[in-house]
């Protein structure tokens, strides 16, 4: 069995436009990420610009996808200041992985 990396928690420094506001910016995270709980924390306010610290929760977060949605709101992730990774026993065997996709040929 193969031993797999689940993220589970990261908290992100964002750094994003005054609009949207950090409710609908945590309304949006949500739908556009799915299984996941997002906790948003505004850390600094400028003239034009808002500090974040995101916290999301999940059980297996796909960070590419969380960066992607960020992003599209026109904002930036300065940093990852905190991950919380687990590890877990794959419960696929990769030998039937193997046998079932020579089956296939």
């Amino acid at each position: 069995m193969a031993q797999v990396a689940l993220t589970k928690r990261i908290i992100l420094d964002v750094l994003k436009p005054l609009q949207p506001n950090a409710l609908e910016f945590a309304r949006h995270l949500a739908e556009e990420i799915p299984n996941c709980r997002f906790i948003v924390k505004v850390a600094e306010v400028d003239r034009q610009t808002e500090s974040l610290l995101v916290e999301i929760i999940g059980d297996e977060i796909h960070a590419e996808d969380i960066y992607s949605v960020i992003t599209k709101l026109s904002a930036t992730v300065h940093s990852i200041d905190e991950v919380e990774v687990e590890s877990t026993n794959n419960s696929v065997d990769q030998s039937l992985i193997e046998e079932r996709s020579n089956d296939l040929d």
